[in-house]
């Protein structure tokens, strides 16, 4: 179909009409063509070649003389559907505020199918809380602790002595009463250390076979300082456990029950033989001594709790026994309840396109735009997005959403000071609603195929479906936003894995930009209605333009010149 292309033309006496061949952007004088929307003017589809009912109405009066009355008549059609196109828009915003106010104040029940249990999540709340009893500024530590022990990883805390590195890691092995190992490392620590000496009475028997009673090969929670001391003797065999759960003990290969490693160093690996242990660690995290704000508080809580142990940030031992001892039965989390979570996430959680996308760019920004260039292995991206898919199921998800990616800033750093950049940069994307830019580019579209379809009924008729799977679109964009904001960004502040600052940090950075977002898809929606309710009354392209004059005005620029046809204009004598 061909492009709708007027103009008004000059004529030096009443009764002069002329036809002049009209340039895309440019009046025949060499002057630039105005692309503001017709109202007197007969427009007629040379490829369609009737004009439609309204437009005939119209053409009466414009016969007879009758100007004004034509333009008065176009300005009522256009009052008209602007106005029930506003009626409508506004009764579905208020069934879309009504529907998600009931949704929230439904909260509180079973998640959607497939999603963890209300009494899974109870568990883990419970287990943060009591891995944080008497411990100041280590909320994230312990959060992280515990979903790299769900997701089936391990966590690297970096960072001075004497910060409750290793504190963290014992917690989270009386939370589960499992076995516990830990370990010093230093440049001469040997193999026996770890892994358990060489059983003599097998020796005699010429069998290579050490005994791990006690040791690591036999342990459910391990935590390793100064990791990165590990030398070649220890290196292989540790990659082993940590990586496939498996101990080469002389010819055998056993299992090991491991569930989680704390790695704990004072530094970053300086050798590139360490590179390899240095990506088994999945989740990172610098640890910092205590604020000046946090001190009054640590030493306030010790200097009442006399009872309580204390070492490093405070290791209160007693404090955090009491705390799950009073846990009802069965509300407390266990072994098998971490071992079977992981595979349960990867079954039932989805990763939509948008996710994967996203990841994708913060790959390609981190190697591209970030000096020097941050490496992430293929398999630490594989990685990531399972433990994504952890984090949504524990939090009672069959979806990963976007606002999961803030959790990558633990994730893809090589060095402590990327982090910032990662969680700028997801931020940044958080509030850039990409889809929201395809939606309006779509209206667009479908707006030229409108003025170039308008007298086809067939074609119109297919243009209505996608104007209403389009306003779907934005009324799912709408519920998603309205529910961030109304219900105080329950998709970040209630997220098991983000801390209290740090959650609280991140809607307030993004509440003024949804609110935006939220003001531009009420725009968008008011435009699909307008468009939807000129398709229903079969308007012709002179309506059209007066209804939607800044997408007139883009689809005039954008008009192929080959499509332009001249269309004359006849002024009344």
């Amino acid at each position: 179909m061909s492009a709708f292309s007027m103009h008004r033309a000059s004529c030096s006496r009443p009764g002069f009409s002329q036809h002049v061949p009209v340039q895309k952007g440019v009046s025949s004088v060499g002057r630039p063509l105005s692309v503001t929307p017709p109202s007197r003017h007969i427009l007629v589809d040379h490829h369609v070649g009737f004009p439609s009912f309204a437009a005939t109405r119209r053409m009466g009066p414009l016969r007879a003389g009758g100007y004004m009355e034509g333009e008065r008549l176009v300005q009522d059609d256009v009052s008209s559907m602007r106005r029930k196109a506003e009626q409508n828009v506004q009764q579905l915003l208020q069934s879309l505020d009504s529907r998600s106010a009931a949704a929230k104040s439904g909260a509180g029940g079973a998640g959607p199918e497939g999603s963890i249990s209300s009494a899974m999540k109870a568990k883990l709340a419970n287990a943060v809380r009591a891995m944080q009893q008497g411990l100041v500024e280590r909320d994230t530590e312990v959060r992280l602790l515990l979903l790299a022990a769900m997701s089936g990883e391990h966590i690297l805390l970096i960072g001075p002595p004497g910060t409750a590195k290793s504190e963290i890691g014992r917690r989270m092995n009386k939370l589960i009463s499992g076995t516990f190992f830990e370990r010093l490392l230093t440049r001469f620590s040997v193999p026996e250390e770890l892994f358990g000496p060489l059983s003599m009475r097998a020796l005699e028997e010429d069998r290579y076979v050490r005994q791990t009673r006690g040791y690591l090969p036999e342990a459910e929670v391990a935590f390793i300082d100064e990791i990165f001391k590990a030398n070649s003797a220890i290196l292989n065999t540790l990659l082993t456990i940590i990586n496939e759960r498996q101990f080469d003990n002389g010819s055998a290969r056993e299992p090991v029950p491991l569930l989680t490693v704390v790695g704990a160093s004072n530094e970053l690996p300086e050798s590139e033989e360490l590179d390899a242990l240095y990506d088994r660690f999945l989740v990172r995290r610098q640890v910092h001594q205590v604020s000046a704000a946090g001190v009054a508080q640590m030493l306030q809580y010790y200097s009442e709790n006399a009872s309580v142990t204390s070492g490093g940030n405070g290791t209160g031992t007693q404090q955090e026994q009491g705390s799950m001892a009073t846990m009802a039965p069965g509300m407390q989390l266990g072994r098998e309840d971490i071992r079977a979570c992981k595979a349960q996430a990867l079954a039932r959680v989805r990763v939509p396109a948008t996710v994967i996308q996203l990841i994708t760019d913060l790959r390609t920004y981190l190697q591209e735009k970030v000096e020097p260039p941050v490496y992430i292995s293929d398999r630490r991206l594989v990685k990531a997005i399972q433990l994504l898919q952890v984090a949504a199921y524990c939090n009672g998800r069959d979806t990963v959403t976007e606002y999961d990616a803030l959790l990558l800033q633990h994730v893809l750093w090589q060095r402590p000071e990327q982090a910032d950049k990662i969680a700028d940069w997801v931020v940044s994307q958080l509030s850039v609603d990409d889809g929201l830019k395809q939606v309006q580019y779509l209206l667009s579209g479908l707006f030229s195929r409108a003025c170039r379809s308008l007298g086809n009924p067939d074609k119109v008729n297919e243009l209505q479906d996608e104007v209403n799977s389009l306003r779907g679109v934005l009324v799912e964009k709408y519920m998603q936003v309205a529910d961030n904001l109304e219900g105080g960004f329950p998709v970040v502040l209630d997220n098991l894995w983000l801390g209290e600052e740090e959650s609280n940090a991140i809607a307030t950075s993004l509440q003024p930009k949804l609110t935006r977002t939220r003001a531009a898809v009420v725009t968008v929606l008011h435009d699909v209605g307008v468009l939807e309710m000129a398709l229903q009354s079969g308007s012709d392209p002179v309506t059209l333009a007066n209804l939607m004059p800044r997408h007139w005005a883009d689809f005039i620029r954008n008009s192929d010149i080959n499509d332009v046809r001249p269309i004359g204009t006849r002024p009344t004598k």
